[in-house]
């Protein structure tokens, strides 16, 4: 089928109109199709696709939320986007909404509840179709009621919400197994011989903090004569650092470390290097989550890995499916992966 778009000097802006006329559909169905709203199915929407390929047909949302609607955009809620945790998730984000023809606006937050409710009212403002809020809650409920007062204004106004790693927001959520990772980091170290444990942690004013923490303890509990010291900073590199140089300096006997994510393990990695200490000949040392560099790192990490971009992926799915039912938890598997900067202890 051919589509005159305008008689003259030159090719018109192609509409959607002629996106529908092309493909044979109608214009709700071409929006739909081309917006990832409400259901068509798998064929229609390759006829769609096809047929706005043909034209060159870019949609505009810009257009769509001055129309009083939402855009095709997807606002990602992180925190540390430096951080690889979170660039893995939002790989993960970005490569699901381009399938379907959305696009990604980050937020970087700032770890405290008022930038966190700047970062959803900036996303409001922006008519984003969709929320993917990834990052830790905080454990004071204080803390987390106005911006969560927010979100699900948002999503009650018929915007789409998924959480990862949140547990306290009414809306769709992606969960890591944050207590079974580092039970089963602090497992292994035990299994190894290790009693004498340090831990590098992020704030204890989160509630990833809080749910890690309770991994640790049960692994500890359930085996003879365990000690864990604790030392808290950022959720950095500068904070694993200084965390770990506080356990040393307080804590000589420690044979291990575990830290709470794999960017703080780095940090305790250069401290134990600058301090002529050997990994894993007398400390031995642990990440969470399995970035991407952790292999590669002298000697390479042992972590434990959480499927970062699959969480991103999922997420997104979440977000871009037509609002039907309750909420949807997806709980994400685990994998303890053992490298060379974990051994039994010093006699």
């Amino acid at each position: 089928m051919t589509v005159r778009l305008k008689d003259g000097d030159g090719p018109a802006t192609p509409r959607l109109t002629d996106v529908a006329v092309l493909a044979g559909v109608s214009i709700a169905t071409a929006s739909r199709a081309l917006s990832g709203t409400g259901t068509v199915s798998e064929g229609l929407t390759r006829r769609v696709m096809q047929a706005a390929d043909e034209l060159r047909y870019v949609v505009n949302p810009h257009a769509r939320s001055l129309a009083g609607g939402f855009s095709s955009v997807i606002g990602l809620m992180v925190y540390e986007i430096d951080d690889p945790y979170f660039g893995e998730i939002a790989g993960g984000v970005i490569q699901v909404a381009a399938e379907h023809g959305w696009s990604v606006q980050v937020s970087h937050q700032d770890r405290e509840a008022a930038s966190d409710l700047a970062g959803v009212r900036l996303l409001r403002s922006q008519r984003v179709g969709a929320i993917v809020i990834a990052g830790s809650g905080y454990r004071d409920p204080t803390k987390n009621a106005t911006v969560n007062r927010e979100l699900e204004a948002f999503a009650a106004s018929g915007g789409r919400l998924v959480a990862i790693g949140h547990r306290d927001i009414d809306c769709h959520s992606v969960l890591p197994d944050n207590v079974g990772a580092t039970r089963a980091a602090a497992e292994h170290l035990i299994a190894l011989g290790h009693r004498r444990l340090g831990v590098v942690s992020g704030p204890d004013s989160l509630t990833t903090v809080a749910d890690r923490r309770t991994g640790i303890e049960l692994a500890a509990a359930a085996a003879d004569g365990v000690d864990v010291a604790w030392e808290h900073a950022a959720f950095t590199r500068d904070g694993g650092r200084l965390a770990a140089a506080r356990l040393l300096d307080a804590h000589p006997d420690l044979t291990a470390i575990i830290a709470l994510n794999d960017t703080m393990a780095i940090g305790a990695l250069s401290v134990l290097r600058d301090r002529g200490i050997d990994v894993p000949g007398a400390v031995s040392v642990t990440g969470i989550d399995d970035i991407q560099v952790a292999q590669d790192l002298a000697p390479a990490l042992t972590t434990v890995r959480l499927p970062m971009a699959a969480m991103g992926r999922q997420a997104a799915l979440l977000a871009l499916q037509p609002p039907a039912g309750g909420p949807t938890f997806v709980e994400v598997g685990l994998e303890l992966v053992v490298r060379s900067s974990t051994a039994p202890p010093p006699a």
